[in-house]
């Protein structure tokens, strides 16, 4: 297991199902979201600040909204494609696509979001090999939910650069060779 900060802390709302032993009212509360827990096999746990000040950790991602009223049950599946896949990661939140919109698959459906930050993984079994690295990138949805997918799930949409109707591109391989210059 590691625990690693977000590269900036967000204001999300909590699931009380997930935190409380009877569901309070509101369903949706607020608090602060700033840290990661990786359990390798598991979703990514998420670690706020509710407003009570208690520090609660290892909520999964379906547990956080953006909004006190998202749209709609979410599933971990939906909020997530693949579990962890070491203890080890390191968090980033690239320039260029700083709250950039994007289409994003979350199962069967493409859903349209907005970028957070990335996250890499580090030390794992799957990482090493050019086909298998990905990096899980953090996207707050339109219906106001967590999505977590690697970036074979998702198109950004820059007005000044991407094509006017952005899709999934077709044709694209995957890397298959490690390069060495020694």
């Amino acid at each position: 297991m590691s625990t690693g900060e977000l590269p900036r802390h967000l204001y999300v709302h909590v699931d009380t199902t997930f935190t409380h032993h009877q569901p309070q009212t509101p369903r949706y509360q607020p608090a602060i979201w700033f840290g990661l827990v990786s359990h390798p096999g598991r979703a990514w746990g998420c670690t706020v600040l509710l407003e009570s000040g208690a520090v609660y950790r290892a909520l999964p991602p379906h547990a956080l909204a953006f909004s006190p009223h998202p749209e709609g049950e979410w599933t971990v599946q939906q909020a997530q494609k693949w579990d962890c896949y070491g203890a080890g990661f390191s968090t980033l939140e690239y320039d260029m696509l700083r709250s950039l919109e994007c289409l994003v698959r979350t199962g069967t459906e493409e859903i349209e979001g907005e970028y957070l930050f990335s996250l890499s993984p580090i030390g794992d079994a799957y990482s090493a090999a050019p086909d298998q690295a990905k990096e899980f990138t953090f996207i707050r949805l339109a219906n106001s939910r967590l999505t977590i997918q690697p970036t074979d799930r998702i198109v950004f949409i820059d007005r000044s650069f991407t094509t006017k109707d952005v899709a999934f591109p077709r044709g694209l391989r995957r890397q298959t060779i490690t390069y060495s210059c020694e």
